[in-house]
């Protein structure tokens, strides 16, 4: 298995996805499984050997696969955390309630032909991206489709789990950038890039929010995500407003990995609130899947809270237009309140 994924940088449109319906230079130890622990700051090491990355995708898949099965969020509570993991935990709690026997259609996932793309950097956490083919791929003629897990770890006594989760095409898979062998993590507060890791949620949410130009490229998590919910707006008996924030910090931090071409790939979190409000006489349709995650009743409207994971391509800092491109958006309903 190689250390930078596969080459290409195109710029396609792909569908957004859900989970629900579903990342002082000393060395102290070596532990029996070959991961060195360095106590200190300063001294860039890989985040791990191929071989710790291969056995951090196994276990996130078996967990995966219990609690998928079992409809148990315990069962991979330990495997995943940030914007994937309040995805994923909200949906086996709610399947868990409307399903409590468990999933009589759970069928494994499979995460195979795994490329890893492994950074060097100091200190923690420390990440890596994994690049796999899954068997979930249902849509006709999207067997080719790849699945990009962020693992982060945040200390040598703490498990891998997985925090971003991107499903690309081959061709919206970038080169990255190496050097001596490893992937090249670029800071969040990086001057070399259209827009700053850390400032791209903030971004993102001023677009969606007002509208005004700014870096993003047209596309179906851009133009035509405003554009849907201006049709969500107002409809017969019904109003629906969003709020959009930007979620960025501890597990829900920017990771950002250098591209051949100057630029870099991006995964970055938000966090929205779509609340419905009904005219007299109507009322607020909530499926069993919400109102299984739902405080309050329902008398005219419902507010569903939302975390809302991306993968960008960001351009060169001087680019003059379409300096981020959204290349995939998953999303999914974490709690809603009645009213």
């Amino acid at each position: 298995m190689g250390r930078a994924s596969r080459a290409g940088a195109g710029l396609g449109r792909r569908p957004s996805r859900t989970w629900l319906a579903t990342a002082a230079a000393s060395v102290l130890a070596l532990t029996a499984g070959g991961c060195v622990t360095v106590h200190g700051e300063r001294e860039l090491v890989p985040a791990a050997t191929e071989a710790e990355a291969a056995q951090a995708l196994k276990d996130f898949t078996a967990a995966y696969n219990k609690a998928d099965k079992a409809h148990d969020p315990t069962l991979d509570a330990d495997r995943v955390t940030g914007p994937l993991g309040a995805i994923n935990q909200a949906g086996l709690k709610s399947r868990s309630i409307t399903a409590p026997e468990g999933n009589a259609e759970h069928k494994p996932l499979e995460l195979t032909d795994a490329t890893f793309v492994l950074p060097k950097k100091a200190g923690w956490p420390r990440w890596f991206v994994a690049d796999t083919d899954s068997n979930r791929d249902t849509d006709e003629g999207s067997g080719d489709n790849r699945w990009l897990l962020a693992f982060v770890r945040n200390g040598p006594d703490q498990l891998w789990e997985v925090a971003y989760m991107a499903i690309l095409t081959p061709d919206e898979i970038p080169a990255f950038r190496t050097e001596g062998g490893f992937a090249v993590p670029v800071p969040t507060d990086s001057t070399a890039l259209a827009v700053a890791p850390k400032d791209l949620g903030r971004e993102y949410v001023s677009f969606l929010t007002d509208g005004e130009p700014g870096p993003f490229a047209a596309g179906p998590h851009t133009t035509e995500w405003r554009e849907q919910r201006k049709k969500n707006a107002k409809r017969v008996g019904m109003a629906t407003q969003y709020a959009d924030q930007p979620t960025d910090t501890g597990d829900f931090t920017p990771l950002a990995l250098a591209t051949e071409d100057g630029g870099a790939l991006v995964f970055f979190a938000t966090r929205f609130f779509e609340q419905q409000t009904a005219a007299q006489g109507y009322r607020p349709k909530v499926s069993a899947d919400v109102k299984a995650l739902m405080t309050g009743e329902v008398k005219n409207t419902v507010t569903k809270e939302w975390v809302s994971s991306q993968s960008v391509l960001v351009r060169p800092a001087g680019t003059d237009r379409d300096g981020v491109t959204v290349t995939g958006r998953l999303q999914g309903v974490t709690s809603a309140k009645g009213s």
